[in-house]
């Protein structure tokens, strides 16, 4: 992140919780490079809300 700040976005039991239900592992890359995802999307709605003169983000900056 910018501000030299890490973040975590993902909640890693529940993560597993899901994955149990669909029958499926979970590697342990998987965790820091869905965390990255999640930023990305976050980054991509921040800045749609700001270019569009908002400080609300809203579920269409998505």
């Amino acid at each position: 992140m910018e501000d030299g700040c890490e973040v975590t976005f993902i909640v890693k039991k529940a993560i597993q919780d899901y994955a149990k239900r669909k029958n499926v592992q979970v590697g342990s890359d998987f965790y820091g490079a869905m965390n990255n995802k999640i930023e990305k999307l976050f980054d991509a709605a921040v800045k749609r809300c700001g270019d569009n003169k908002r400080k609300t983000l809203k579920a269409y900056d998505l």
